[in-house]
């Protein structure tokens, strides 16, 4: 039977007002930005190494290390941390939440190349994991040579007193002589089953900035942060994978564990491995065309997963060139164009990209904010326009997926 017309009048009435509807309940493109971190400000020259990542209460948490006289990443270093409470809108004032007592010795590599002062205390890459039972998982390093671990149950207005687990890193020792280790830096992941995962690079100390060459791991922990172990070497340095170092994990829908890797290969792309388990058994390391490497920290976070949709989203400086055009392969680019990207099939592709910040900025660390919000903690500008590791601001960009697609997705 054929349609009246006035049944099709009402049909193009229904679709008009589900359009309508649905239009009603997107959300507005929304991109905002705080700087939160200041070069120069409040007795530090630097700030640099961001992380970021929201509480099950929906607190967020933003620290970085603040460097005395910006001078080397060996440098009179704090840990410092600012808490949010409404998404990132405002923040609260700051806190120095690393110290460990009794005396320290500064670690032989980076006084063999003269790259800090004998007294200087360097505290260095901290990474927190939010725990699905409310508690927030803390690590960080001292002198890239010693790993402590700390606990809060108030959303990161307190802490527990640091405990050494060098003892983990130890463990690598019979396969890998490292004389520098370090965490991160940006945030670990827990696994669906409870596991903590924190990915790891170690090194020789022999070549420059006593941070290479390397290999990448990770240390884990299955019963909430009271013991930990290390996994297998995931980035080895050796033929087409040169010197992996700072990376970034999520758990895929199938349940394995992806490691997105920084290197110094000569393809300038980022190099991928995963794991069934996120401790052993890592895949043979791939490097994705789509995901360019200037050699720079990353970082990477899950936004939403089937039933709904499953989204992905990546983020580091989307740029491979260089001011003085000199692009040499596995050689550092300019840091700029930090970029936000989306994969809707767990990173074997990424059709959306957009950049955040298009002048200098360098390394960032997302975290996704208790209504959907994406939050960039990330490095941009520098202090005297020249210099890349010269970090003139911490900021914290707001935004939204609609402004990420253009208006194209919404989570609602």
């Amino acid at each position: 039977m054929k349609p009246t017309v006035h049944a099709l009048f009402q049909t193009i009435l229904i679709a008009a007002g589900l359009t309508a509807s649905a239009a009603l309940h997107a959300a507005a493109p929304l991109l905002e930005k705080v700087d939160i971190f200041e070069a120069g400000k409040e007795g530090y020259a630097l700030y640099r190494i961001p992380g970021i990542v929201v509480t099950k209460a929906g607190t967020v948490l933003a620290y970085c290390e603040a460097r005395r006289t910006g001078k080397s990443d060996w440098d009179m270093i704090d840990i410092l941390m600012r808490r949010s409470t409404d998404g990132g809108k405002t923040w609260g004032a700051r806190m120095k939440i690393a110290d460990v007592p009794g005396p320290k010795s500064k670690n032989l590599v980076a006084l063999a190349q003269k790259l800090a002062n004998p007294d200087d205390v360097t505290y260095n890459n901290v990474v927190a994991i939010p725990d699905a039972n409310g508690a927030v998982h803390f690590l960080f390093c001292l002198e890239y040579a010693r790993c402590f671990y700390m606990r809060s149950d108030d959303d990161g207005a307190t802490f527990s007193k640091p405990v050494e687990i060098t003892a983990a890193f130890d463990k690598f020792r019979p396969e890998y002589a490292w004389k520098v280790l370090a965490t991160g830096p940006g945030h670990g992941i827990q696994l669906k089953n409870g596991r903590l995962i924190v990915p790891v690079w170690l090194s020789l100390g022999t070549g420059g900035h006593a941070h290479r060459p390397s290999v990448t791991s990770v240390i884990y922990s299955d019963d909430t942060g009271k013991s930990w172990q290390r996994g297998e070497i995931a980035g080895p340095n050796e033929g087409e994978w040169n010197i992996p170092n700072e990376t970034c994990a999520v758990q895929l829908a199938d349940g394995r564990v992806l490691l997105n890797m920084r290197s110094e290969s000569k393809a300038n792309r980022r190099l991928l491995t995963t794991s069934a388990n996120g401790a052993t058994g890592w895949s043979k390391p791939q490097f994705h065309e789509q995901l360019l490497e200037p050699i720079c920290m990353a970082t990477m976070i899950r936004l939403s997963e089937a039933p709904a949709k499953n989204r992905l989203l990546f983020a580091n400086p989307h740029n491979l060139s260089r001011k003085d055009a000199k692009e040499t392969p596995g050689k550092n680019r300019d840091r700029r164009n930090v970029s936000v990207k989306l994969s809707y099939d767990e990173s074997a592709t990424w059709p959306v990209s957009k950049p955040i910040e298009p002048g200098f900025s360098g390394y960032s660390d997302l975290a996704v904010a208790k209504d959907g919000t994406i939050l960039l903690f990330y490095e941009r500008g520098s202090t005297d326009g020249k210099d890349i590791y010269k970090t003139s601001l911490l900021t914290v960009a707001r935004f939204n997926l609609e402004w990420l697609t253009d208006g194209k997705d919404s989570l609602k």
